[in-house]
């Protein structure tokens, strides 16, 4: 029995050994066969896996402001990877430990050592390596010609082994200046501005290359067959950088004052429709703003307009009724609040009967209702053709990307009710974006030519013009010319009599529209406010137009004439004295001088006669041996316009510094040992210590300055100074 049961165990022992003697010769069989028969096929396989063609960026286009200043660039940066697969052992046993310690001081991330033991790693001849990154870090172009000069790396691609992997980044010059107009675009081709917009032209074409993939990354392959890539076209903006500053600025100071929500400025040109600055600003912490929306275009920056709107309403009312003069008048109450087309409306003041003028320059709400009720009530949907023919209901096409659609409520839409007609008559139950608005008040200035606005003048290669963007008219000719004149005037009106006075200027005529809006919020209006100016300016021959709108202030200005407009006047001054145009009425009221000598008293000669040089100025009566002089009239003014006369200076006494400047009269005195104490600015009038006095060394003399310009006054001296 024990027998049977040991004879069963051997054979099945003998049989397991068996199988797996089988089945080891199997695997054995597949590996040779693999090996030797299939070989060729496995590496054609993994060599054609190994080797793939990957696309090569293409460098992006630049944006460049109107004087093609660099708004935004592609600068190349560089990933630093090493084939150690091509160094001979000779150069990399000599040269390991110097580049070892240049890439942990450059790098800062291992130590001498760590470097030094990975470089050896990979150049092991056992561990097949082709290709390692040495650093993820991005290093710039300067960076990559120092690296190029280090031991190994200086022998190039070939025989050091280094590899330059380029990475383009965009790079902006003037920081976060118009940021959200040159807008961005992400890995999945979303973004906004500019970067967006013209992604087309800018993206250029990308190229491809064959690359081998290798454990850490993937190595270029030359071989003749790569694609170049070929790079984007630049975009000419028509923004203006200095004006885009002044915008950003003013808009952000004010912003900062009313700790308002948001803000936008469009600055235009009048004639062509070009847009010179735009600003937009929101808070994203307190007293911290940033560009971080298109408030000028897009859906956020669409609001009920308010009080700007009464131009619309008031030239509407001109074009159906010709008749209607400024002086025509209109009672608007007593109690500054009157129900009109079933609906009250309300003034800030109680106005009672004044002119079409006043009613625009008050901003009277009652008085354009009351107006507007008048001459459409029986006919609201030819108020609404009106706004339809002005363009107000219509996007404006705009180059860039995201442009609000307007509304405009109609007498046909469900929501027309029977207040609807005066409540638009006064910018409420519609809505603009700013940028609308300012196309709008622009067609005005421009003698009622509605200009498309532009951002875009050009796309370019280098220099070449690949494509030219000509200033679009939209409508030309929104409204009469007696129309056009009479709302030019109530504009004008508004800035030099009403609620807008504050900005007006006495170097130039400003235009335009103050705006207040109850910003309407879970289905009602509250005490929050939207306020606005819009205008242009010169208003006599109108080079710019400019919209302002600062949402939600908080500091107890709520309206459009405290808040928005001194914005628009703060652009606007800096955009006059800019112009050389309007300097001439500054220059018209300067004083001018009577006499022909210039406002220089004494010096030394040498200076004096290379500032009269640059000046044009005549000048006689000094020899060139005189270091100190004093100027007077010449006599006669055709040979000459200054004479110099000596000015002595005696060793070991108190000097005459009286007309001179605080410099030079510093140089006499203190060479001579004297302290000098000043009071005001300007020109020495008088000194403590008379002229010719024995120069006594440590004593203080104190001089009594006046600003250069002051009418000379007898001079005296301030005898017992200390």
């Amino acid at each position: 029995m024990k027998g049977n049961v040991k004879k069963s165990i051997v054979t099945r022992i003998r049989l397991a050994f068996l199988g797996v003697c089988l089945f080891s010769a199997a695997i054995v069989w597949r590996i040779a066969h693999i090996q030797f028969q299939e070989g060729a096929r496995w590496s054609a396989l993994e060599q054609e896996r190994r080797i793939v063609y990957q696309p090569v960026f293409a460098t992006r286009g630049n944006i460049y402001s109107d004087n093609e200043s660099i708004m935004a660039t592609s600068l190349p940066f560089y990933r630093v990877a090493w084939d150690p697969s091509v160094v001979k052992d000779d150069l990399f046993n000599q040269k390991v430990d110097s580049l070892a310690g240049l890439l942990a001081s450059f790098f800062g991330d291992r130590s001498k050592q760590e470097y030094s033991r990975r470089l050896k790693d990979a150049h092991n001849p056992k561990s097949k390596t082709r290709y390692i990154r040495l650093n993820s870090k991005q290093i710039n172009y300067q960076e990559k010609k120092e690296l190029a000069t280090w031991p190994i790396f200086r022998e190039g691609k070939n025989r050091g082994g280094v590899i330059f992997e380029k990475v383009d980044k965009r790079f902006r010059p003037f920081g976060g200046l118009a940021q959200r107009t040159i807008g961005f675009i992400n890995e999945d081709k979303n973004g906004a501005g500019l970067e967006f917009t013209f992604n087309r032209h800018l993206a250029g074409r990308d190229g491809e290359a064959l690359f081998e993939r290798l454990p850490g990354g993937n190595k270029p392959i030359y071989d003749g067959t790569e694609v170049k890539p070929q790079p984007g076209y630049d975009v000419k903006t028509t923004l203006d950088i200095n004006l885009q500053d002044m915008a950003e600025n003013a808009l952000y100071k004010s912003l900062v004052e009313n700790n308002a929500q948001y803000g936008t400025v469009i600055l235009m040109e009048v004639k062509t429709g070009e847009i010179k600055a735009v600003a937009n600003l929101g808070k994203v912490a307190e007293g911290v703003y940033r560009e971080d929306y298109n408030y000028a275009i897009a859906d956020q920056g669409r609001t009920e307009p308010g009080s700007t709107f009464k131009l619309a309403s008031m030239m509407a009312a001109f074009e159906e009724d010709p008749s209607l003069q400024l002086t025509d008048t209109i009672n608007t109450g007593r109690t500054g609040s009157l129900k009109i087309g079933g609906a009250v409306k309300t003034d800030s003041h109680p106005y009672g009967r004044i002119t079409l003028q006043q009613v625009f320059e008050k901003s009277s709400n009652i008085g354009v209702a009351k107006l507007t009720d008048r001459i459409f009530n029986k006919k609201p949907e030819k108020y609404t053709e009106y706004l339809k023919r002005f363009g107000l209901d219509k996007p404006l096409g705009f180059q860039m990307a995201g442009e609000a659609r307007p509304y405009i409520k109609d007498p046909t839409d469900r929501s027309w009710s029977r207040t609807s007609l005066t409540t638009m008559s006064i910018g409420y139950e519609l809505k603009l974006a700013p940028l609308q608005t300012l196309a709008f008040y622009n067609a005005v200035a421009n003698g009622g030519v509605k200009m498309q606005p532009m951002i875009v003048k050009q796309i370019k290669q280098a220099d070449k013009v690949i494509e030219q963007f000509e200033p679009v008219v939209l409508n030309p000719k929104i409204c009469s010319e007696e129309t056009l004149q009479k709302v030019r005037a109530m504009m004008e009106g508004v800035v030099e009599h009403g609620t807008a006075r504050g900005i007006r200027s006495r170097d130039y005529l400003i235009a335009g529209k103050t705006g207040t809006a109850w910003k309407f919020k879970n289905g009602a209006y509250t005490r929050t406010y939207s306020t606005s100016f819009c205008g242009y300016f010169p208003a006599d021959n109108p080079k710019y137009s400019c919209i302002v709108v600062v949402d939600s202030p908080k500091n107890g200005r709520i309206y459009g004439a405290d808040v928005a407009a001194p914005v628009f006047r703060e652009l606007a001054d800096k955009a006059m004295a800019r112009d050389a145009a309007s300097q001439r009425p500054l220059l018209a009221r300067a004083p001018q001088g009577k006499s022909r000598v210039p406002l220089v008293q004494a010096g030394m000669q040498d200076e004096l006669t290379m500032m009269f040089a640059q000046l044009g100025v005549r000048h006689a009566g000094s020899t060139g041996t005189d270091d100190w002089v004093r100027t007077a009239a010449a006599p006669a003014p055709d040979s000459a316009d200054v004479l110099l006369r000596p000015m002595p200076v005696r060793p070991g006494r108190v000097p005459n510094v009286q007309g001179l400047t605080l410099r030079d009269a510093l140089f006499l005195l203190e060479n001579r040992g004297l302290r000098v104490r000043s009071i005001g600015s300007g020109r020495v009038r008088a000194q403590s210590v008379a002229a010719g006095t024995p120069a006594r060394r440590g004593t203080t003399v104190v001089l009594q300055l006046e600003p250069i310009g002051t009418q000379s006054r007898p001079l005296a001296v301030l005898a017992g100074a200390p």
